[in-house]
């Protein structure tokens, strides 16, 4: 038998890596807690209590869709961002193919590595595959990218917020691109960090595939949608049975998609309130960090970025030493960078930025949410700048 659950606690804490992951909305929880009991038949059934739940799950498909911009014909749900990200290239890859269409996929440098990693996966299948890079200021190169997008091009995908810095993509100039050099290609854009920050109905409508995830909104981890406009062409991941007009096949996850679409309502009508008062408290983070750490660096472009992230470089210091020490103290906060084979590489982000290695490896990402207050930035004022400041001792010791 399996001993008791341990719920670890910790004092106080100052979580700064909202982009990771949000707690859940208050209206989210309320929404899903019935459909964790009382309405738990399985929606594709044809009684009673499985038609109570098939209700609940298209009533939700059409706010999601009405938040979105689309049909609710045209809104697939996922078990996240990830998945959705790899049913969108995967997926128009795959039926380009099967259709007689192009081959070719390309995808920016600072995607999130579910679209690298499909990326990946398909040129190891024979696709031809471009990845561009971005400018320095962390915006995708679009004379780049228009020198690799041809007529057998099936496929492209630049997200609409960088996870890591926080800068939105030029996606309407991306659109355009698209449809003079490859008409026939499909558009997908990882939509994941946006939610929270901009109408993505609007930011997102000239997207093929638009893929979201509920847990950076105030929403449940392990539930997202995809929307494919216009229901074009898709081959599933997931075979099986009809579920989600045969694009995903499985039980839906009732309880996570009405929690889901419950946050997106919230988020969508508290947004300007809160990235008001958001931005402030970032400007306030950014602005004290900048001023007792005169040399810290603000990665990315400052002027267009979402309120909730600020990017920082502190040369001199190990980004890896510099999170575990504030850790230790109870700040939260996150980095890019990847151990492989013992040695840590930077952010796979930065470096398509083309940073130099030091500076990327230097760089650390505060990010805050509709559940930030003032104490979370005051603690990591307090914190951070003696954090650093004990790293460069140590390292000035040990020189």
């Amino acid at each position: 038998m399996p001993g008791p659950i341990v719920v670890v606690t910790m004092g106080p804490v100052a979580y700064l890596d909202h982009a990771a992951s949000t707690p859940m909305r208050a209206e989210a929880v309320e929404a899903m807690r019935p459909f964790l009991s009382d309405v738990f038949a399985n929606p594709s059934g044809s009684h009673s209590a499985a038609r109570a739940a098939k209700t609940a799950l298209e009533e939700a498909r059409e706010d999601v869709a009405s938040l979105m911009g689309a049909r609710p014909g045209e809104v697939v749900f996922t078990a996240g961002g990830s998945e959705g990200d790899n049913l969108a290239v995967k997926g128009a890859a795959w039926a380009a193919r099967d259709s007689g269409g192009g081959d070719g996929v390309v995808v920016s440098g600072i995607e999130h590595k579910a679209v690298l990693g499909a990326a990946e996966r398909l040129e190891r299948q024979g696709y031809r595959v471009a990845v561009v890079a971005a400018d320095i200021d962390g915006a995708v190169d679009l004379d780049a990218l228009a020198a690799v997008i041809d007529e057998r091009t099936a496929v492209v995908s630049v997200m609409t917020v960088n996870n890591e810095t926080g800068v939105i993509q030029p996606l309407d100039a991306v659109a355009r691109l698209v449809r003079e050099h490859a008409p026939r290609a499909l558009l997908h854009t990882d939509a994941v960090q946006a939610p929270q920050w901009i109408d993505v109905a609007e930011a997102t409508a000239a997207a093929d595939l638009v893929a979201i995830s509920g847990h950076k909104f105030g929403g449940p981890k392990g539930v997202g949608a995809l929307v494919h406009r216009d229901e074009c062409a898709l081959v599933p991941l997931v075979e099986g049975g009809g579920h989600e007009s045969g694009l995903r096949a499985g039980t839906q996850n009732v309880a996570g998609i009405v929690a889901l679409a419950a946050a997106l309502r919230v988020t969508h009508e508290r947004r300007a309130e809160e990235t008001e008062r958001i931005a402030s408290l970032r400007d306030r983070l950014e602005q004290g960090l900048t001023s007792s750490i005169p040399d810290a660096i603000v990665n990315g472009d400052v002027h267009h970025r979402v309120q909730g992230i600020t990017h920082l470089a502190f040369p001199g210091v190990e980004a890896e030493a510099l999170l575990l020490l504030l850790d230790r103290e109870g700040v939260c906060a996150a980095s890019g960078s990847a151990c492989s084979s013992g040695a840590v590489d930077p952010s796979h982000v930065l470096v398509a930025m083309g940073m130099p290695r030091d500076r990327a490896l230097a760089s650390i990402r505060l990010s805050l949410g509709y559940a930030s207050n003032a104490s979370d930035v005051e603690r990591a004022l307090e914190v951070i700048p003696r954090a650093v400041g004990s790293l460069r001792g140590a390292r000035t010791i040990g020189a």
